[in-house]
């Protein structure tokens, strides 16, 4: 494995963290009891899916080459990263939408009537899922050419480190951003949708134009 091969592996990395990057900004603008231990297993969490995902698909296209041949691979594979890019987009648009929609229905309520969203694990979890699935694709690209069956694992290794370092990066930048909307939990919300919806659209344009 050459030097040049690992730099492309982190710049995967950097590429593909830059969703979680995003959904962690938005988690730390719109949970208001986020702390260290929560930003931790945030940015854990989120590391360990974009991680996972690559491997997943690596080892999909790996099985299908085994029982229909090399060609067939390549076509399962074209077909699969355009499925996970809609899975995607489906689930950033409908937490997004769901975001969006509550921070607007929170703002024509009184001030004594308005609630802050709070740590959600299940939600960290479909976010997380969310943002890395799309991951899966990165996981077909590196069984064309950029690992084999050994280094793949320490590819995936470099990916969970890089994401989970840029996602802590942006949960303390959301937290600083969340302090200048202090009592203003509704337009952190609003925010949050807002960028979770910007973010579903790229996913997809990205796939076919190849951002």
């Amino acid at each position: 494995m050459t030097l040049l091969i690992i730099s492309q592996i982190i710049l995967f990395g950097v590429a593909l963290a830059m969703d979680a990057f995003a959904v962690s900004v938005t988690d730390s603008l719109v949970y208001e009891d986020i702390n260290k231990k929560k930003s931790f297993f945030i940015a854990g969490v989120f590391g360990l899916m974009q991680g996972i995902m690559p491997l997943i698909g690596y080892f999909f296209i790996e099985f299908i080459e085994y029982i229909v041949g090399e060609s067939s691979g390549v076509r399962a594979g074209q077909i699969f990263s355009t499925t996970i890019t809609w899975i995607s987009f489906g689930l950033l648009v409908f937490i997004g939408g769901k975001m969006l929609l509550e921070g607007i229905l929170e703002t024509r309520k009184e001030s004594e009537q308005k609630e802050r969203k709070h740590f959600s694990l299940k939600e960290v979890l479909i976010m997380g899922i969310a943002t890395a699935i799309d991951a899966m694709a990165v996981g077909v690209t590196l069984h064309a050419g950029y690992s084999n069956n050994a280094t793949v694992w320490l590819h995936a290794a470099i990916i969970i480190v890089i994401t989970f370092v840029i996602c802590l990066i942006g949960l303390f930048l959301g937290s600083a951003i969340a302090k200048l909307f202090k009592g203003k939990y509704e337009i952190t919300m609003i925010i949050g949708g807002i960028i979770l919806l910007i973010l579903a659209a790229w996913v997809v344009t990205s796939h076919y134009v190849g951002i």
